[in-house]
């Protein structure tokens, strides 16, 4: 048999198929697909824009083009005359005469970022910059002539006509207060760096303030180069901890004054809004996330009313109702899962409910906009099923639904502004991605900017296996999704890896092109590996039944799935059921370090990277929307804690972590390990230093993964 294999591979190489991939060709760029960067809709014409290299003169253009013609029809700046500034981001004026010019970034956490900003105005061709120091968040009011931004934790607004500023907060302090932007644990599980909005008129900046002083510190040590190490320190509030105590209020700049507004009681200010009518929307919940208020307030009467509100069971999940959108009537846009799954609504500006737009057994996965003039609604949804997604419009009356891209595999859009046309990402696990433009009323394709034929025809000389998707059994009966990855060439008694996250709202079993993963399985796959996949109970895509079914007990149906699917797939003939192994990363290392202690006698080997070790450890909103609090709730909290089960461990078990995590800090994996040992268990343990949540930079990733390969190639 080995004779013939290797036969079988010379014969392969002398005709060029078959190749091997290693993990090189993935961390090198050898399989990197073709992508159109940097892409956004401008905000009045049916133009967008993209950031090119001018290799003529070593410049970065800002470009603009029709979205019609495909044809470059100006650059809007260049680096060119302004060489200071390298590579840059940017954000076009309502007008689109001017432009925010972003500089020498520095990233602070997942999404906030501070920066050198300039002003550049296409009219004048003068550039501008928007402050002496490094600033965070600058954007436009809606006449654009002002620009809020923070600095030091303080709201400042600059006019663009005299060049002067001004500051309208003055208590921000690190670690205390802050105005106009969140703090982590909103920026991180709320998703946005910004905390203000400025009204339709320019007149007023609404803003959350943020103190945070009684929220416990978390402590990183960050070795760098130096040679003493460095304490980072920062606000961080762990499950059933203290939360930033948060306010909202709006600066009048005609009177000069700010004002706070009543919004009764609540935990958290996630969302800020206004309306055309210049009334102020703020969205607030309680801490058990379950309780929704949606308040309008009156600038012109001082006065504040609750607009509408919603209650749930379990929790509201803020994604799902995140596409508010006012009508200039004063009616609004907004999803939500009132039906069991996400559909739009339309509610009367008094907040009373219209009617419901879409319906069906099937969840809108995105908002794209609001069409005034034709009256329609374009969205992404599920409809063509959970492993799916493709774009669709809809009258805002129900009617006249149409598909404007292809049922099967991922599509995602970039509209214009005025809704004429918009640029499909499209993919599939056979398809890498194509860019098209089409047209937004029919979703005819104008012409294609990107296929990556030229991937495709690389990669047929690796011979790749096939994902092949399947529906899984959980240990109720439910269908699970679910993919396999089988080596070319099957033997008897195949070892098997499961992949998975297997966290709330979250899939990993999707129809779309390959990420570095899916390459790493392939290669695990030439090795002889089958490759599986599951999503169990609580993943995202199918509905709120399902989602919500591992509330306050996150990690039990979880791995009862998890498990199941592992005893039938060991089942059949062809599987080596003593060779079982598991990985994920994050909540899916959480699962992997369950399995491997709880589940000993199924799983004999499991990495987990990055993983929550015990949910007492990790903030208070994403924990405390799926668990409650530990003070409520310490069993749930305990009894699917791998800390409490490490005498069950049987099989090999390789620990890894990033020392500068600030989001699922390194003290998890400390925790574990440290009763790993008292508990005299042998394991494998691997710390990337001053690495975070992301374990990247330098050669990390291709030594992570190649750690990860000779791990599994030795124990599985």
């Amino acid at each position: 048999m080995k004779k013939y294999l290797f036969l079988f591979l010379i014969i392969s190489q002398v005709f060029g198929q078959n190749k091997q991939i290693t993990i090189d060709d993935i961390w090198n760029g050898t399989f990197r697909p073709d992508y159109l960067y940097g892409l956004q809709a401008m905000p009045q014409s049916d133009k967008y824009t993209k950031i090119d290299i001018n290799r003529s003169n070593k410049s970065f253009e800002l470009n603009i083009y029709d979205y019609a013609t495909q044809q470059k029809t100006a650059t809007a700046f260049s680096t060119e005359n302004y060489p200071f500034v390298g590579y840059f981001e940017y954000e076009f004026s309502p007008d689109e005469k001017k432009i925010i010019i972003g500089s020498k970034i520095t990233p602070i956490y997942r999404h906030s970022r501070k920066g050198i900003y300039y002003v550049y105005d296409r009219e004048q061709k003068k550039l501008t910059r928007i402050d002496d120091e490094a600033i965070q968040e600058p954007a436009f009011n809606p006449q654009a002539d002002k620009i809020a931004f923070v600095k030091n934790n303080n709201l400042f607004i600059k006019f663009l006509s005299s060049n002067k500023t001004l500051q309208i907060t003055f208590d921000g302090k690190k670690n205390h207060i802050i105005n106009g932007i969140p703090d982590w644990v909103y920026e991180e599980e709320f998703g946005y760096s910004k905390a203000y909005r400025w009204s339709k008129d320019g007149t007023k900046l609404a803003y959350v303030r943020f103190d945070e002083t009684d929220v416990p510190q978390f402590s990183m040590i960050r070795y760098d180069e130096e040679l003493y190490p460095k304490v980072e320190t920062f606000k961080y509030p762990k499950a059933g901890e203290k939360n930033s105590k948060v306010s909202l209020h709006y600066y009048d700049l005609t009177t000069r004054q700010t004002h706070s507004i009543d919004l009764g009681n609540y935990e958290y200010i996630p969302r800020i809004y206004w309306t055309y009518q210049n009334y102020l929307i703020a969205l607030t919940l309680n801490r058990h996330q379950n309780h929704l208020k949606l308040y309008l307030h009156s600038p012109q009467a001082r006065k504040t009313a609750v607009l509408l509100e919603k209650k749930d069971p379990k929790y509201i999940d803020l994604e799902a109702t995140d596409n508010l959108t006012f009508l200039k009537n004063g009616n609004f846009i907004w999803s939500n899962e009132s039906s069991g799954y996400n559909h739009f609504y339309l509610y009367d500006m008094h907040g009373k409910l219209k009617r419901q737009i879409t319906s069906g057994n099937w969840e809108v996965t995105d908002f794209y906009g609001y069409d005034f003039k034709s009256k329609k609604i374009y969205y992404q949804s599920t409809e063509t099923g959970s492993i799916n997604r493709a774009v669709y419009s809809i009258d805002i009356n129900g009617k006249n639904k149409k598909l404007l891209t292809l049922p099967s595999g991922t599509s995602d859009a970039e509209f214009s502004a005025r809704f004429k046309y918009f640029i499909n990402t499209y993919s599939s696990s056979k398809v890498p991605y194509t860019f098209t433009v089409n047209e937004a009323s029919t979703g005819k394709v104008i012409k294609t900017l990107i296929d990556n034929k030229a991937l495709s025809e690389k990669l047929k000389a690796y011979d790749l296996p096939q994902k092949i998707f399947v529906n899984f059994k959980a240990a109720d009966g439910t269908d699970l999704n679910g993919y396999i990855i089988e080596p070319k060439t099957k033997q008897d008694k195949m070892p098997v890896l499961i992949y998975q996250y297997s966290g709330p709202n979250v899939q990993t079993v999707r129809n779309r092109w390959n990420n570095s993963n899916d390459y790493f399985h392939f290669l695990l796959a030439q090795e002889g590996y089958m490759v599986i996949s599951v999503d169990p109970h609580g993943t995202g895509g199918r509905g709120a039944k399902f989602k919500k079914s591992t509330y306050k007990q996150l990690g039990k149906l979880e791995l009862e799935d998890i498990t199941a699917v592992a005893k039938d797939w060991g089942s059949n003939s062809f599987i080596d059921k003593n060779r079982i192994g598991i990985w994920g990363w994050s909540f899916g290392g959480y699962m992997s370090s369950n399995a491997i202690l709880k589940k000993g006698d199924v799983f004999k080997m499991a990495i987990a990277v990055a993983p929550v070790t015990n949910w007492r450890f990790y903030d208070t909103v994403y924990t405390e929307r799926y668990m409650q609090t530990p003070q409520e709730n310490p069993e749930g909290y305990d009894n699917n804690s791998p800390l409490f089960y490490t005498r069950g461990l049987k099989g090999n078990f390789l620990l890894i972590h990033g020392s500068a995590d600030d989001n699922v800090h390194l003290q998890n994996s400390m925790r574990l390990a440290k009763k790993l040992q008292e508990n005299d268990q042998a394991f494998d343990e691997m710390i990337y230093t001053d690495k975070n949540h992301g374990i990247y930079g330098g050669k990390t990733r291709y030594h992570l993964y190649k750690k990860m390969l000779r791990y599994i190639k030795r124990n599985l």
